[in-house]
């Protein structure tokens, strides 16, 4: 088991981070830090030299069709039947009050 870590390099790491911590969250932090460090180190100890490395868990295969070139719509047909259209193409309302 790895050595537990202290409330100082707790501060340091927040320092290093430039978090400003209280008391209270310097003792609820280092506990939580110490929890993960734990469980890294319990991870880090697995015998893994059989395990083969994966990108994914299950043996997923993308599917996937062909591209097969198809005729596209009329740009003007399309245009047309827009409600509203500036120097061809669609006019659409302002976003987040940016003026008209």
């Amino acid at each position: 088991m790895a050595e537990r870590i202290t409330t100082a390099d707790v501060v340091h790491v927040a320092a290093l981070a430039r978090l400003e911590l209280s008391a209270d969250e310097l003792e609820l932090f280092t506990g939580q830090l110490a929890a993960v460090l734990d469980h890294a180190a319990d991870v880090e100890a697995l015998e893994l030299s059989e395990v083969v490395p994966t990108a994914h868990p299950l043996p997923l295969v993308n599917v996937l069709r062909d591209d097969v070139v198809h005729r596209s719509l009329d740009r003007h047909e399309v245009l047309d039947a827009a409600p509203s259209v500036e120097g061809h193409r669609f006019r659409v309302p302002p976003v987040l009050g940016e003026p008209s």
